[in-house]
């Protein structure tokens, strides 16, 4: 089993993790950002930065680059019924969009193009975390990885926990997690967007629930549909027609690409809707950001630019000289009441949804 020394070891490149490594690599730290996955960006992940995500991005010159790869800025959101608009949400003029969708892929593309300019940053791809190492003290100073047969022990100043809603390293090293579920799952699909659509979030309340229409950089569109929680199983052993006929009577301009490219269940993914929060986000040695502490639902698109806001204000806290003993008391507060403010939000959100569509009643 070979070794390896560095500052800090992120566990995690998906937006927080990536930027956190770049930015503390930029400050000379030694960095080392670990990847389960054998390429970086996913489908069907939170791609919409709104004005805290893109402040932060142009605060450390890697807006242009995204931008060069592709992005989208929403001109409006929308409210459908009956295959209508009834209402719309309008931008500040002095800013002149809404979100912006970015791809996931593309955020972390040029974050990692700038990052491995730095001979101080490495990236393992492929390569799981199989357990966390503690000293006599019980401070954690190590990780073990393994990669194909491969396996390393990646000894670390500071170990940070950026992978996911599912983390490992959260549960290795045994922090809290208190989730909570919302009533619903959601339906995800990707389709290629009409010819002339206009950039924009479109919503409809199909059986009392959201759906949701977003256009995507490169001419799609992502549709993200809320069912009643726990039942797809019911639903998949259904014929998907009728399902697809409400999501046409919404939105009728889809008419000819949903039906080219939703032809049964297989061609959406579920994903199982929850939050968490963490009371407990590190211990000595180890500090989670991200989902693994904060698992947000899609609503609002919170997650992603809660996710990079962690990630800016640690490695504004982060030095070389303090990496080992560096106290994150007041980062913790911070980002917990950050969180905690923003999930509230969320919540709300989506118990008042169906106020939006009151003026029809």
């Amino acid at each position: 089993m070979s070794n390896l020394k560095v500052d800090v070891c992120v566990v995690g490149a998906g937006p927080s993790g990536t930027l956190l490594a770049y930015l503390l690599a930029k400050k000379e730290l030694s960095v080392l950002l670990i990847e389960k996955s054998e390429k970086i960006g996913k489908f069907f992940r939170g791609e919409h930065v709104n004005e805290d995500g893109e402040e932060i991005l142009k605060k450390h010159h890697l807006f242009d680059g995204v931008e060069q790869l592709g992005l989208l800025r929403m001109k409006h959101i929308e409210y459908w019924h009956n295959g209508e608009i009834f209402k719309a949400i309008d931008p500040d003029p002095s800013i002149g969009h809404l979100s912006i969708h970015v791809p996931q892929a593309n955020l972390l593309t040029a974050i990692l193009k700038e990052a491995q300019k730095l001979s101080n940053f490495h990236l393992l791809l492929n390569t799981t975390v199989s357990d966390l190492v503690q000293d006599k003290s019980g401070r954690y100073v190590a990780v073990k990885t393994k990669h194909g047969e491969e396996v390393q022990m990646v000894e670390a100043n500071l170990i940070i926990g950026a992978d996911g809603r599912y983390s490992t390293i959260r549960k290795k090293a045994e922090l809290d997690s208190m989730t909570r579920k919302h009533g619903f799952d959601l339906l995800w699909a990707r389709i290629p967007a009409p010819a002339n659509w206009s950039p924009s979030i479109k919503n409809a309340s199909i059986d009392d629930l959201q759906l949701a229409v977003y256009s995507q950089a490169n001419n799609f569109i992502q549709i993200g549909w809320n069912i009643k929680e726990g039942s797809y199983p019911t639903l998949h052993r259904q014929p998907i027609s009728p399902f697809i006929d409400k999501l046409i009577e919404a939105f009728p301009e889809l008419e000819e690409t949903v039906r080219n490219n939703i032809q049964s269940w297989h061609d959406f993914v579920l994903l199982d809707v929850f939050s968490s929060i963490s009371e407990e986000w590190g211990k000595e040695g180890l500090l989670c950001i991200g989902d693994a502490v904060h698992t947000m639902t899609p609503t609002g698109g919170y997650g992603l630019n809660c996710a990079l806001k962690d990630a800016d204000v640690l490695a504004d806290l982060l030095h070389k000289e303090n990496i080992a003993d560096v106290d994150f008391t007041d980062f913790i507060t911070e980002r917990k009441k950050e969180a905690k403010k923003l999930l509230a939000s969320q919540i709300e959100m989506e118990q008042t949804f169906l106020e939006n569509f009151a003026v029809l009643s």
